[in-house]
């Protein structure tokens, strides 16, 4: 599994801990960190993180998406605006253990705030442990997996059929907002390196 690293601005002091913390538990994945970190001149918000998390995800270059940002709701509730995201919000391990086997979503926010990593760093360090604890998508409670399971892709397949294109929707986004996104160069790169063809040719046509 390929997993991204990325957090607003505001919270670029806890970039190095996310990471580290992820390559700590996601054992056999490729950990890719893509800031925000604090010597970045260019900052940004929630919500053009949520655009880029959206465009790693709905263009194939990642497979899952560790993200943040104070508060860690309102980052959740961008990115599961995007087509293709489905965003847990994870403050505790009980709700990252059963996020990832019940809803098997492909991206989780953490509140990052003070309260939550620099008073609350054993409640971090564990959320993340019970994250990646076992593959995604098992089922949880276990004797009730596949009802579980089933429910779950009736989930995805609702909004599947309730979205617009990922290409769609960044074509009828503020200009303003996909100017600033397109910004962040390495995160640009790596979509234009291994993405899929939808949200490559997006990008390579848009004039800046």
């Amino acid at each position: 599994m390929k997993i991204g690293v990325i957090q607003a601005s505001s919270q670029a002091g806890k970039n190095r801990l996310i990471y580290d913390t992820v390559k700590k538990y996601a054992a056999g994945s490729e950990v890719i960190n893509f800031g925000c970190t604090e010597d970045e001149p260019e900052r940004y918000s929630y919500i053009e993180i949520s655009v880029l998390v959206g465009m790693l995800l709905a263009g194939g270059a990642v497979d899952f998406i560790v993200t943040g940002c104070s508060s860690g709701q309102g980052m959740m509730l961008a990115c599961n605006s995007f087509p293709g995201v489905l965003c847990g919000y994870a403050p505790t391990p009980r709700d990252a253990y059963l996020f990832a086997q019940i809803n098997n979503g492909n991206a989780v926010s953490l509140p990052l705030g003070e309260d939550y990593t620099w008073t609350g760093s054993e409640n971090f360090d564990a959320t993340l442990a019970a994250l990646f604890s076992e593959p995604f998508g098992l089922g949880w409670p276990k004797g009730e997996s596949a009802r579980k399971l089933r429910d779950t892709q009736l989930l995805k397949d609702i909004r599947r059929s309730s979205q617009v294109s990922a290409s769609g929707l960044l074509k009828a986004l503020d200009p303003a907002l996909i100017q600033s996104v397109l910004r962040k160069q390495n995160v640009i790169e790596y979509i234009l390196e291994n993405g899929n063809k939808e949200i490559k040719q997006f990008i390579m046509n848009y004039e800046l």
